[in-house]
């Protein structure tokens, strides 16, 4: 049989060790084709739906070859096995040659990205109310105060359709006749037709809280992501063109956790679900750019869950220093200093901590000399330093966690 992708099939024997957590440079995944692997990790966040035992079929690696990190997990052959190893390069032509293996990868990812983001918002307690569309009139209401109609306007009126029965629908009707003629909103009820749109800058995607049934790709001009948090806009994102936004609501029905407002005059190809698998057989280097981002995401949440268990609240503003920095894939070079683009305040919503506590934590971090707050910004003149202490408090951690499991099992 004629294989033009030239996947290589390789053995390896029970209890050898095929990926390691922690090392760098993951270059390729791996089909399982026989056998049984064992899947693990050093910091077990959340017991992973469907087991860590993967059979003929499974395939593991994904994440860490497709976001270019570390590895997040160890796989270890129960038996002798049998794997199929596919190279990064290789991916667009497997998705070319084989749809179904695609679809596959991207369903995993969506369905372990779901059970991450749901056990992030567990442990952090971040906002367990799960947004739903009664949440849009807040958003209407919001942006009507501060004179955005454009966005006002889409809220209200995604609010009135998807909550015809709301309580404040009297109220919504009235706010939406008042600013008709200031607001300039588009595509309100999207179109399944048009694959290409033109939103005009400061008009919305969507809405925190709605349905989504699209997800958008930027052709030209930029998008910016937001969300509201205690009466505030809080800016998550700035997207350009190339990037992807609003897959979750392809992968998995659930409402927009943010809004998507565009920053300037903006082109979008939207993808619904009838014209996703087309667009897998037809562009696969969208669908490598789309796996590439959602292993960025997964291999982000993944990281922001081992933070949370980190006990001491200085270890975990390291932790996330040093995560910040492998994110943004900078090289690590001793004596070599490095600008973050947030500051403090931003530092202590990262780690979760009530805003008290956290500025102590803050003020006992800045009191290392190689930390400095310039412009607001968090400035450290030695990258290494980071490294160094965010090592030091999760060795602590697994010490820790070691003598309490002892302990246990002393008394046991």
């Amino acid at each position: 049989m004629e294989n033009p992708l030239q996947l290589a099939f390789v053995n390896f024997k029970k209890d050898s060790y095929i990926i390691v957590e922690g090392k760098q440079n993951a270059d390729r995944f791996y089909i399982l084709k026989a056998g049984k692997v064992r899947i693990s990790k050093e910091v077990e966040v959340v017991e992973e739906e469907g087991g860590n035992v993967y059979g003929p079929g499974d395939f593991f690696g994904v994440i860490s070859t497709m976001s270019s990190h570390s590895h997040i997990e160890t796989a270890q052959a129960i038996t002798d096995v049998t794997l199929i190893s596919v190279r990064k390069d290789q991916y667009g032509t497997l998705i070319e040659k084989n749809t179904p293996v695609a679809m596959k990868i991207i369903q995993g990812f969506s369905k372990r990205m779901r059970f991450l983001d749901e056990a992030l918002t567990r442990l952090t307690l971040k906002n367990t109310a799960e947004a739903d569309p009664s949440h849009l009139f807040r958003i209407g209401e919001y942006y009507a105060k501060q004179s955005q109609y454009n966005q006002a306007f889409y809220a209200y009126y995604q609010y009135l359709k998807f909550c015809p029965l709301g309580q404040h629908t009297v109220l919504a009707k009235e706010r939406l006749a008042k600013i008709k003629q200031f607001s300039k909103a588009v595509y309100l009820d999207g179109s399944t037709e048009e694959f290409n749109r033109f939103y005009p800058k400061d008009t919305m995607v969507f809405s925190e809280g709605m349905p989504g049934s699209e997800l958008y790709i930027i052709q030209k001009g930029s998008v910016k992501i937001t969300k509201i948090v205690d009466n505030t806009e809080v800016l998550l994102a700035v997207l350009k063109a190339g990037d992807i936004f609003g897959e979750m609501a392809l992968l998995e029905n659930k409402p927009r956790s943010a809004s998507a407002i565009a920053y300037e005059d903006v082109y979008l190809l939207a993808v619904n679900k009838a014209n996703f698998e087309r667009m897998v057989q037809a562009q696969p280097q969208i669908v490598t750019r789309l796996t590439q981002l959602l292993a960025e995401r997964i291999w982000f949440i993944y990281k922001q869950l081992a933070n949370t268990l980190i006990a001491d609240p200085m270890g975990r503003m390291y932790d996330a220093l040093h995560m910040q920095l492998e994110k943004n894939r900078v090289p690590i070079r001793n004596g070599a200093s490095y600008a973050f683009d947030f500051g403090p305040k931003e530092l202590v919503n990262m780690v979760g901590l009530p805003i008290g506590e956290g500025n102590l934590v803050v003020q006992q971090l800045l009191s290392n000399k190689l930390f400095r707050i310039i412009e607001n910004k968090i400035n450290v003149l030695d990258m290494s330093e980071i490294v160094k202490q965010a090592e030091y408090y999760r060795k602590m951690q697994k010490i820790d966690k070691a003598r309490k499991e002892n302990q246990a099992a002393r008394q046991a």
